[in-house]
């Protein structure tokens, strides 16, 4: 079976964590772990993730040096993909024991770039400020901010994606049976001139949209979206929270969820599974197999 797995913010960096290599290494560590279980148990593994503090982060230290020579967030999207898919390429290496080939594949995505995304900007990247801090920066940075929880950050657009340029590089390497680390923090993304020629542009995809059109093109028979919440819930944060464990991709996106965090997550399982022989499920990082196995998480799946 051929599965598509998105590793969450949570894979890299736990909230209020300190945007170190060694806290990232140690994070991946453990998601390296959870994702080699389905390889060992015979299935072909596609893995994207987010970028969101670490983009950020970049954007802060351009800034720093060189403020009228930072590199836009196409560059910057592409740097983080190199990083942080390496330490999941070599981690995921050596838990697998060496014994089966990793790569990993910086991923161009196309947008447009007339999407209305690059008027309304709401993609959070790089750290958390309170209000005051957020407000001084949007001012002389002249950044679009955003509340995030009881925290501002800086907000990008966030346009839709519309196809992937590099599809046939992909498949030839899941042909030779390669586990691929790719479309890192939603891809680079890029528009099409009139010459049909690309060029990045400033923006960052939202990564679960992207990758539910990633397992849409290579034909995965399941996609997997991984959080640190275990299921997604009906009246989340309440006392009447309940878990869903099945879910129509009708009935999915009718749910009230949280716009920020599980919203997109669900829209982007449905879009997968809707009218097609294929089932996606959210849920923990370390619930990745079981989850696939129909034993934990929130499964979203045309009726039997």
């Amino acid at each position: 079976m051929l599965v598509v797995a998105a590793l969450g913010g949570n894979a890299l960096l736990k909230r209020g964590e300190p945007l170190t290599a060694d806290n990232q290494r140690a994070n991946v560590r453990t998601a390296a772990t959870a994702l080699s279980a389905i390889v060992r148990a015979g299935h072909q593994l596609v893995i994207t993730h987010g970028n969101g503090p670490q983009v950020g982060l970049l954007a802060l230290q351009g800034a720093a040096y060189k403020p009228d020579e930072v590199y836009p967030l196409d560059v910057l999207g592409a740097e983080t993909g190199g990083m942080i898919g390496y330490m999941i390429e070599q981690e995921l290496e050596n838990a697998l024991d060496h014994a089966h080939p990793v790569a990993t594949l910086l991923t161009q995505v196309l947008v447009d770039g007339r999407d209305p995304a690059f008027g309304q900007p709401t993609k959070f990247i790089g750290p958390v400020y309170d209000k005051a801090e957020a407000e001084r920066l949007a001012q002389a940075r002249s950044w679009s901010i955003a509340a995030d929880g009881a925290h501002w950050r800086r907000v990008v657009p966030s346009p839709m994606p519309m196809d992937i340029p590099d599809l046939r590089v992909l498949q030839l390497l899941l042909e030779q049976e390669v586990t691929l680390i790719c479309a890192g923090g939603g891809g680079i993304p890029v528009v099409r001139r009139p010459d049909g020629s690309l060029i990045g542009i400033e923006a960052v995809i939202d990564k679960d949209h992207a990758t539910a059109l990633l397992a849409h093109k290579l034909k995965a028979d399941a996609l997997l979206l991984l959080t640190d919440v275990e299921a997604v819930f009906r009246g989340f944060g309440t006392e009447a929270q309940s878990a869903i464990r099945r879910v129509s991709p009708e009935d999915a996106v009718r749910l009230d969820l949280p716009e920020g965090s599980m919203a997109p997550k669900v829209a982007a399982a449905a879009s997968f599974v809707s009218g097609r022989d294929r089932y996606a499920c959210v849920g923990r990082l370390e619930d990745a197999l079981a989850m696939l196995e129909g034993r934990a998480g929130t499964m979203i799946a045309e009726a039997d």
